[in-house]
């Protein structure tokens, strides 16, 4: 999880909302991604998609089973339909995401007996470093907002 919180502070450090993840196999990171929509003029490239992208280019395979993903934030729909598509066997995340979680704070895709592979799931691994990372990106957000309507009402 340190190395996806790394990769998280990198994307906050580029203005995207910080939020990092990795792929691991057998104690060994086989994919990383930092999140990366702004900058990629992308809405898919949350850092979880991109890790799952990295990790099958590494691998040569879009299959990724019996790897562990990391990620600093819960994962949303879209990135639980990638992780459950790329077979990936395991979820750890950090923060609980209250408006567009799917592991188990909006929805728990990964529960939904319907669909046809299920991942293990853990959630609130390093949640307090996580959650303080993503409170500090967005109060440092909100403060430039203020400053900024400051000025042009000045």
């Amino acid at each position: 999880m340190q190395a996806a919180l790394e990769l998280a502070q990198t994307a906050g450090e580029h203005g995207e909302v910080p939020v990092g993840a990795v792929l691991v196999r057998e104690g060994v990171i086989v994919g990383r991604g930092a999140n990366a929509p702004v900058s990629l003029h992308d809405p898919t490239a949350h850092a979880e998609i991109l890790a799952l992208r990295d990790a099958g280019k590494n691998l040569g395979n879009y299959r990724l089973p019996g790897l562990t993903l990391y990620v600093t934030l819960e994962p949303c729909a879209m990135c639980v339909g990638a992780i459950l598509h790329a077979r990936v066997a395991r979820v750890v995340f950090g923060a609980a995401d209250p408006k567009t979680g799917a592991a188990g704070s909006v929805l728990n895709l990964f529960a939904e007996p319907r669909l046809n592979h299920h991942a293990l799931l853990q959630g609130g691994v390093m949640a307090e470093s996580c959650g303080a990372l993503l409170s500090a990106f967005f109060a440092q957000r909100r403060q430039q907002r203020k400053t900024e309507e400051g000025e042009k009402t000045a």
